[in-house]
């Protein structure tokens, strides 16, 4: 699987940026998609997953604000990201999961077999 991250860019505090994951080799509605972020000087770290089935996940701090959704037609998952504040400031990856990922594995970065090159968010306050 190949997956091309983009949409990330700069940002104020408050504001919105939709981030786009395109996937190819696989798609998207048989698998399961996550969204991770780095943070300089931190680990990658879960934010958001679309499973099979079409149910999601998200890590707590993001949920209400950030929503994932997926398109079929153009085998993409995009992730919606509102209100954003200074603490969402990191590169974002997408990754691609072989089928649909129990619940426990969805957070776990080495469920995934495949990654995307990762796309920069800074939020400025």
């Amino acid at each position: 699987v190949q997956l091309q991250a983009s949409g990330g860019g700069l940002v104020q505090a408050g504001g919105s940026l939709r981030l786009s994951c395109a996937a190819s080799g696989r798609t998207v509605r048989s698998n399961t998609i996550a969204w991770f972020r780095q943070a300089p000087g931190k680990e990658r770290g879960f934010v958001s997953a679309i499973r099979s089935d079409g149910s999601t996940s998200y890590l707590a701090s993001v949920k209400g604000r950030f929503s994932i959704s997926r398109d079929n037609a153009k085998n993409t998952v995009s992730l919606q990201m509102n209100s954003l504040n200074p603490e969402d400031t990191a590169v974002y990856y997408c990754a691609a999961g072989i089928g649909r990922l129990i619940t426990s594995e969805l957070s776990r970065a080495g469920a995934y077999d495949g990654w995307g090159q990762g796309t920069r968010v800074t939020v400025s306050s």
